[in-house]
């Protein structure tokens, strides 16, 4: 009798249940600039992630410098929040006080009150000449070599300027070829007359208004090119001149704690106190270039380096907290008297204000490394009594144009305006997501061209999922068998996926992300490509989801904005879903008229029907954005694309076109000449071929073949030999012409 499993069931045990072997998912590490290295990312408070950016210095229009910061910046902030899901308050500042603006407005304050005072040309021509004579005097003490050719720059264009002017006066030329000269010479010398009437008259300002206006317009322009570039707003925004009072409070509390000094109505700080204290370190940052006088003086601003301030300081290496104004400067009343605050002091006071004594992130340009943070982590850990006021410090890399260095000062930048003239805000993301964040990045064409390829790439894969999608099919349709190809494009996602998130979680690397993801829409592409070729429908679940997530991750970084769950928005219009949604099923219908009307024309070799049918596709529908894409045996594809896009390429096709036929025509013309080279050539009888050749030859037999060279030498057998050979091809191709020319094919 069997024993039943109810008797047996004591002999056995059930085996314990064991988690599978897995990898643990890696944490994010954030390349830290205070250890200069990858470090884990813990946020000190659960989720929340406190984030101070140092913002723009509001005196002239935003370059693509600023894109760099604030764009990367952008990127890392939404991953932060979109991706890793943390709660991220972020905070960033606005200088507008600052040696560079108070300089910036007076010189333009004092220029435009020049300008409007209309000056005799003789007046002007005597100004300039006298503003030359510092302006030289500088070019001669400058010793970098870049700023050195933009100064004599500016001097050529003066030069050049000034010549037309002087002679137009010594031959008394009427007043209207006098006031083009003089509009030429004032446009030319802008620059070296606002820096000698800023020497002349700036200490007489005192009108603190002009020196608000600067700021506040270039601000508005600021915040313009930001919404622009699709960078998202700050949470909380802080402007200099709005803090002054925390900022005396903060400078005072620096005195009381004995890490600042007074001298002279300033304040500075005391580097070696504060280096010497325990539990505290200067320069954590870049401690190698502690007293690098050139790097600490920038900081200082151009218009507080002078003797009397220099020697106003315990060290060289201090620093100002606040700075007793001097005529024609902007003043605030403080216990030290009327001055203004130092520009390191002002992240310190007003970071501290909002986000307290300690934050999770710190972010800026790399060249704000020292001094700028470096002072501000020593002054706000003096005011705090902490070592930690930065957890973690993240400074994006530096940009140059076509390799060179990019600068403000050097007059070698290009406006974000300007660069958003030639590439689409998604463009520039682009490409600032397909190079790493912290290292040199150079913008140039070739670096563009890759971002707008890589765009269409994407773009164009998007648009073919969405056809796919779009074909007829009942809800139990959707779900069809899975073959090998589909299974393994499934496992190429995954593990596409779990590479991208590799890729995050090591200091964000983008360049990474994007590699995968062309990675991934390339084995997509082959998919499609394979199921077309066994004539079956490839599966559109698996492309839905695996678009679908290219498209959210695009979203995350900023580079697709609005409700699309599938690609680009259509001309960038937050209504684009449903425009395509409107718009489609009249199109599919008009497709498929045109499509049955073309093959009744190729049946009919009605010729003139299908001209009108490719005008319809080339020419008609691509001013509405909409493109067309015949493929032989299949239906037509319909998408929509940006009306521009369509009519770029619709250009670059003509071109491509004319440079083929260029070509093509100068390829018969090359093949013409060659033959008429060639047929002149077999006229020539070897009798006469070496003849002619008086400047090799000097004698010859009775066959016209050369025996003595120039001198009178005879030829060496192996001159002979080789001559013989062109003698005998020659010999051959001249029967072939005296055949031509009795067959008469030949003119």
């Amino acid at each position: 009798m069997t024993e039943s499993w109810e008797q047996g069931k004591g002999r056995r045990t059930q085996p314990p249940w064991s988690a599978p072997n897995t990898n643990e998912q890696p944490g994010l590490r954030l390349y830290n600039s205070l250890t200069r290295s990858k470090e884990l990312f813990f946020p000190q408070v659960g989720r929340k992630v406190t984030w101070y950016c140092c913002g723009p210095t509001v005196y002239d229009a935003s370059h693509m410098g600023h894109a760099r910061s604030y764009i990367s910046f952008d990127i890392l902030r939404r991953v932060l929040r979109d991706y890793f899901k943390y709660d991220v308050f972020y905070c960033m500042n606005i200088t507008d006080i600052d040696d560079k603006i108070i300089k910036r407005a007076r010189q333009r304050h004092l220029f435009q009150q020049y300008r409007e005072s209309n000056p005799p040309h003789s007046d002007l021509l005597q100004d300039v000449n006298t503003a030359l004579i510092p302006f030289l005097q500088r070019i001669s003490e400058t010793n970098d070599p870049d700023k050195k050719q933009m100064l004599e720059r500016i001097q050529t264009a003066v030069s050049a300027a000034l010549l037309p002017l002087q002679d137009a006066l010594n031959k008394n030329t009427g007043a209207e070829e006098l006031q083009k000269h003089s509009q030429v010479l004032m446009e030319a010398a802008v620059d070296l007359l606002s820096d000698w009437l800023d020497e002349k008259h700036g200490a007489q300002i005192a009108d603190n208004s002009i020196f608000s206006q600067l700021p506040k317009y270039w601000e508005g322009e600021y915040h313009k090119d930001m919404e622009a570039l699709n960078v998202l707003t700050p949470d909380v925004l802080t402007r200099v001149s709005e803090y002054v009072p925390e900022i005396v409070a903060f400078v005072q509390k620096i005195v009381d704690n004995g890490y600042g000094y007074v001298s002279n109505g300033s304040v500075y700080f005391s580097t070696a106190k504060f280096h010497d204290s325990e539990n505290h370190f200067y320069a954590k940052l870049v401690p190698e270039a502690v007293g690098d006088q050139k790097a600490l003086q920038e900081g200082e601003g151009d218009l507080s380096i002078s003797a009397d301030r220099l020697s106003e300081k315990q060290s060289p290496n201090d620093f100002a907290l606040w700075k007793a104004s001097k005529p024609g400067e902007p003043s605030w009343e403080s216990p030290w008297g009327k001055g203004r605050p130092g520009w390191h002091i002002e992240c310190s006071a007003m970071a501290g204000s909002i986000l307290g004594e300690s934050m999770d992130i710190h972010g800026g340009g790399f060249d704000l490394r020292f001094p700028h943070h470096d002072n501000e982590l020593a002054q706000s850990e003096a005011y705090f009594d902490n070592d930690h006021w930065v957890r973690y410090f993240l400074h994006t890399g530096h940009l140059t144009i076509a390799g060179c260095k990019m600068s403000k000062s050097l007059k070698n930048f290009i406006t974000i305006k300007d660069a958003l003239q030639k590439n689409t805000a998604r463009q520039l993301r682009l490409a600032f997501l397909m190079h790493s964040w912290k290292d040199t990045l150079d913008y140039s064409n070739n670096t563009m061209e890759s971002a707008v390829q890589y765009e269409k790439f994407m773009n164009e894969f998007f648009l073919n999922v969405k056809d796919l999608l779009r074909a007829p099919t009942d809800i139990t349709g959707q779900f069809v068998k899975w073959e090998v190809l589909e299974i393994e494009l499934n496992n190429c996602f995954y593990s596409k996926k779990a590479a991208i998130h590799e890729a995050l979680c090591d200091n964000i690397d983008t360049r990474t992300v994007m590699e995968e993801m062309r990675s991934l829409v390339s084995q997509c592409n082959s998919y499609i490509a394979s199921k077309k070729v066994a004539k079956q429908f490839p599966n559109r679940m698996l492309l839905r989801s695996i678009s679908s997530y290219l498209t959210s991750m695009l979203k995350v970084f900023g580079a697709i904005e609005g409700e699309e769950v599938i690609g680009f928005p259509i001309g960038g219009s937050e209504n684009s879903m449903n425009l395509e949604s409107t718009v489609m099923p009249y199109l599919q219908v008009l497709s498929q008229f045109r499509e049955g009307v073309r093959q009744i024309a190729r049946q009919h070799k009605v010729t003139e029907v299908l001209q009108l049918s490719d005008l319809l596709r080339d020419d008609i529908l691509p001013e509405l954005g909409v493109r067309l894409e015949d493929h032989e045996g299949l239906p037509t594809v319909v998408k929509l694309v940006d009306r521009e896009t369509l009519l770029k390429e619709k250009e670059e096709k003509r071109k491509a076109e004319e440079e083929k036929q260029r070509k093509k025509e100068e390829a018969a013309r090359k093949k013409q000449q060659q033959e008429a080279a060639k047929l002149e050539k077999m006229k020539i009888s070897p009798s006469q071929m070496f003849t002619l050749e008086t400047d090799k030859y000097s004698q010859f037999d009775e066959s016209g073949f050369p025996t003595h060279d120039t001198e009178g030498k005879e030829l060496s057998k192996g001159q002979t030999k080789k001559l013989r050979k062109l003698f005998e091809v020659q010999e051959k191709l001249h029967k072939e012409y005296l055949q031509m020319v009795q067959n008469g094919t030949t003119a």
